[in-house]
């Protein structure tokens, strides 16, 4: 199954746009959970089983796993067998590097780590992303206009008469040829996500920042989805895993989804009862390419004569 039809499917069966991100933050955890990764791995487990039905992936952050050193591997591996085949699993780690090297990212993500999709960092060019975006049968999440306040000192400099994200968002979206890449952005500009939903075309946008960072789930969602036209993830992290510090931390992160997901319900339908809403509006796939092999192939993942990055006229396609 292609990473962007998992990821519809699983919003189906959840009713769900919330994807819960899982920062294994020690600090954060019920005291007798933070001192070892088996505690880290207990608690993770129960926070899964208690959300699995509600959400439609998880998106584990790398760095609280490498963190951990070896063991923190183990840890993550430990973890995504827990996740029911499903459930998309988002790996953030906002990979790039240089074409061979990306081509390692992109197998350890995929392949050892088990991604259904990834999040990278456009800042190196297309040569540096065609080895993600070539695993047909995988997502990237492009990053876009990010959540924090430092996204202000790059992304939105003037470029041509225009800001940067929106040039990013443009030329992913002519990459975008197998279907298989998406932008991440920011909930903490609404606006501009305004601006990159127009931009994105059918492109799915990965939505962090509502929640611990003070973006707003309304917004987040009517904006993102173009009024659940479109496909869009709204990400939260700490709101939700850290709800508690009690023995009912599980329960209580269980109960902050279900308030999310009854506000995007309310959103979306009113307060119309559950016999008066209308039928789940499809959201039209584009046509999926034919994936003989998706290994990476020989070449280091890397296609024939395409070593120049293929530069998008001005504007998008229609």
């Amino acid at each position: 199954m292609f990473a962007l039809e998992k990821l519809q499917k699983a919003q189906q069966a959840t009713r769900s746009f919330i994807c819960l991100g899982l920062d294994l933050d020690p600090k954060r955890m019920p005291q007798e959970y933070a001192g070892s990764v088996r505690g880290a791995f207990d608690f993770a487990r129960r926070i899964i089983e208690a959300t699995v039905d509600q959400v439609c992936a998880y998106k584990p952050n790398l760095a609280f796993f490498e963190n951990m050193g070896p063991e923190g591997y183990s840890l993550l591996l430990q973890l995504v067998q827990r996740i029911p085949e499903r459930i998309p699993i988002i790996l953030d780690g906002k990979r790039n590097d240089i074409g061979n090297t990306a081509s390692q990212y992109a197998a350890a993500l995929y392949d050892r780590y088990k991604a259904d999709w990834v999040t990278i960092n456009p800042y190196m060019g297309y040569d540096s992303m065609r080895p993600f975006m070539e695993r047909k049968d995988k997502g990237s999440f492009v990053l876009c206009l990010t959540s924090n306040a430092g996204s202000k000192d790059f992304q939105l400099l003037n470029v041509e008469g225009r800001p940067l994200y929106q040039v990013v968002a443009e030329r992913i979206r002519y990459w975008n040829k197998d279907n298989n890449c998406g932008l991440v952005v920011g909930a903490t500009h609404p606006d501009q996500l305004k601006e990159i939903r127009e931009l994105a075309g059918d492109m799915p946008l990965l939505i962090p920042g509502v929640g611990a960072q003070g973006g707003s789930l309304e917004e987040s969602v009517m904006a993102g989805t173009d009024n659940f036209r479109k496909m869009a993830v709204i990400n939260v992290s700490r709101s939700v895993l850290y709800a508690s510090t009690g023995a009912d931390f599980d329960k209580r992160a269980r109960e902050e989804v279900v308030k999310l997901n009854a506000a995007v319900t309310r959103l979306r339908y009113g307060d119309r009862p559950a016999e008066a809403k209308p039928q789940e509006v499809q959201v039209q796939l584009p046509p999926q390419p034919q994936v003989p092999n998706s290994q990476p192939n020989g070449n280091n993942g890397a296609r024939a004569n395409q070593d120049q990055d293929p530069t998008p006229p001005a504007q998008p396609p229609a």
